[in-house]
């Protein structure tokens, strides 16, 4: 079975980058480009691992974790940030809000893959 991920972010060059990482790693790959889009893509698919952008029009990442998180169908899905928001108080009030994992921008690619997989094993 192919692993889902869903990729939440509003930076079409980084959606490009990480889209193609994936599928290369035999994930089945969703996009979204804001937290509405997430929420709609998440009604009838359930990904093993969100990939979410914090700062984003429209409902934001804080706000999409949040409805994750509250939602039944979605309890074991993990949740990964990838934001540019890269202070302390950032970082705990992200795992706080229930993130399994918080990652800065500017990026691995190497590490987040590693991280992915890390999670989901």
């Amino acid at each position: 079975m192919k692993r889902k991920i869903l990729i939440v972010d509003d930076e079409p060059n980084i959606v490009m980058t990480l889209e193609y990482t994936f599928k290369k790693q035999d994930f089945e790959v969703y996009i979204a480009r804001d937290g509405n889009e997430a929420l709609q893509i998440l009604e009838n698919n359930i990904p093993h691992v969100v990939l979410l952008d914090i700062m984003m029009p429209g409902v934001d990442g804080y706000q999409t974790l949040h409805h994750i998180r509250n939602n039944e169908n979605l309890k074991n899905t993990k949740v990964v940030f990838l934001t540019a928001k890269n202070k302390a108080s950032d970082i705990e009030k992200g795992l706080k809000l229930g993130a399994d994992k918080y990652l800065t921008k500017p990026f691995s690619l190497k590490k987040i893959v590693s991280e992915i997989h890390e999670l989901l094993n």
